[in-house]
């Protein structure tokens, strides 16, 4: 059996493991450093896919840990590696964020925010710009086409033992509406442990 001593590269979560909200949590940063200290590697993950990675590094630095781009993977990053391994579809209907619909159009992807006879699948992200006629939208396509959410969470934590609603609650939605269900990429599925293991080229 591996000790922790074996372990090279850690996964990290965010949300609830290194921070609630915008404080850090007690011990956190000085596990980090440990980390360090052993000449280990960490990875910080997160199902929150309403943020880029350029957000996370941002915050993680305002808390005082140090961060890149390449030490952040989101459920968004996960979703397109996942379509562009092993789907051919280029354009997609999004439910999410600018700064997740910024991610996809980098990576190549025609990202439809509204109706469009050209979209191919859709996207479910954790979309804090939601509105009815999105869900609408979705429900009709989702009749008819593949669907994908970026991960399964129902409640996002925040400080104060608070909670705001997540993509659950959305897929929960469009289910109750059409009877379908996404397949879900994110923690705690195959799909994002695949992703992140074949990015960051790790074993498990």
């Amino acid at each position: 059996m591996n000790t922790i001593e074996d372990i090279r590269c850690f996964l990290l979560d965010m949300d609830g493991t290194i921070y609630l909200g915008n404080e850090l949590i007690d011990g956190a940063k000085e596990f980090l450093q440990e980390i360090r200290n052993r000449g280990g590697q960490y990875r910080f993950l997160t199902n929150n896919s309403s943020k880029n990675k350029q957000a996370y590094v941002e915050k993680l630095n305002r808390l005082g840990i140090e961060a890149t781009k390449e030490d952040v993977f989101t459920s968004g990053d996960a979703t397109i590696f996942h379509l562009k391994k092993y789907t051919s579809y280029q354009h997609i209907f999004l439910l999410g964020t600018p700064s997740l619909e910024e991610a996809f159009r980098e990576a190549g992807f025609t990202v439809y925010t509204e109706r469009d006879e050209k979209v191919e699948c859709v996207v479910l992200g954790f979309d804090t710009t939601l509105t009815y006629q999105k869900l609408w939208d979705a429900c009709d396509y989702v009749r008819e086409l593949p669907y994908y959410a970026t991960h399964p969470d129902f409640n996002c934590p925040l400080e104060g033992g608070k909670f705001m609603p997540d993509i659950g609650a959305m897929i929960a939605f469009i289910e109750a509406s059409t009877g379908k269900r996404p397949t879900v990429i994110g923690k705690p599925k195959e799909p994002m442990l695949e992703a992140i293991l074949e990015t960051y080229q790790l074993e498990k």
